[in-house]
């Protein structure tokens, strides 16, 4: 699960370089890939500090979605 993290995060700061870069649709694809990502580990699991986990970075991709809404 550990690897699994460590990935969401290097997908997330892709997320935000290309928002930097005014790369929005690049940038989309993978808020899309990453949610789904995080959707399958929550159904995987049912221990507490991952579900805790999950939801921090959930509550991020909304808000880099609501940035990317209001740029695009």
């Amino acid at each position: 699960m550990e690897d699994q993290f460590t990935t969401i995060k290097k997908d997330i700061q892709l997320i935000i370089d290309n928002m930097a870069i005014k790369n929005f649709s690049e940038a989309s694809i993978k808020l899309i890939e990453v949610s789904d990502d995080l959707d399958d580990m929550m159904d995987a699991t049912d221990d507490v500090f991952v579900l805790r986990e999950i939801s921090k970075y959930q509550v991020l991709l909304n808000h880099l979605q609501i940035k990317m809404s209001t740029k695009e």
